[in-house]
Order: C-alpha cells, then sequence, then structure tokens
C-alpha cells in the first residue's frame, strides 16, 4: 500500500484525512500513483495534473523520503521506503509571491 498525504484544499474536495492509502500495481511511479488516486477520487482529476497532458499542475510539488520529486520524469521509479509504505508520498501546494 503506497500512502499519499495531500494538502488541505485537496483533502477537503476528496473528503479524506491528511494521509490515505493507495492499492498500485506494480510499477510504482507518480504517474502510477495519481492514475491509482484519480480512479478511487474522481473529483481529484485535474487538480494535480492536467487532465489532457498529465503534466502536474505548476503550483504543486512533490516530495518522497525528504527528496523533491517534482521534476523526475512521470514514470521514474520511487523511492524504495515509498513503496514500500514506510515514507508517505506527500503532495504540497507551492507558494508564489515576490
Amino acid at each position: 500500500m503506497i500512502r499519499v498525504m495531500l494538502p488541505q484544499h485537496l483533502r477537503t474536495l476528496a473528503h479524506v484525512g491528511a494521509e490515505l492509502t493507495l492499492e498500485v500495481m506494480p510499477p510504482i511511479t507518480q504517474r502510477s500513483v495519481f492514475d491509482a488516486l484519480e480512479s478511487r477520487y474522481p473529483m481529484l482529476r485535474g487538480t494535480i495534473r492536467d487532465q489532457v497532458t498529465h503534466q502536474r499542475r505548476p503550483f504543486l510539488r512533490i516530495f518522497g523520503c525528504e527528496e523533491d520529486l517534482s521534476h523526475e520524469p512521470p514514470d521514474a521509479p520511487l523511492p524504495a521506503a515509498v513503496v514500500s509504505g514506510a515514507e508517505p508520498l506527500i503532495i504540497i501546494g507551492a507558494i508564489a509571491g515576490g
């Protein structure tokens, strides 16, 4: 089971707590996790990644094992600790301003 932590606005939209678990079929990548997440919570489609291009939304960041995975290829394997469920995959809403 993959553990996923969502930012508050997506938790509210999906009616879930701070952390949820997903069953994801191997290979475990960002793409497979987001596919499973959007399948189980269809109201999240288009919120984390674009519905057409499937690219990550610009103001969302993806972290795993204290590493920024936001710019990793979507089909790159996730860290072993995330795959095993020891560490969560964390989605954070980035803040911009000046």
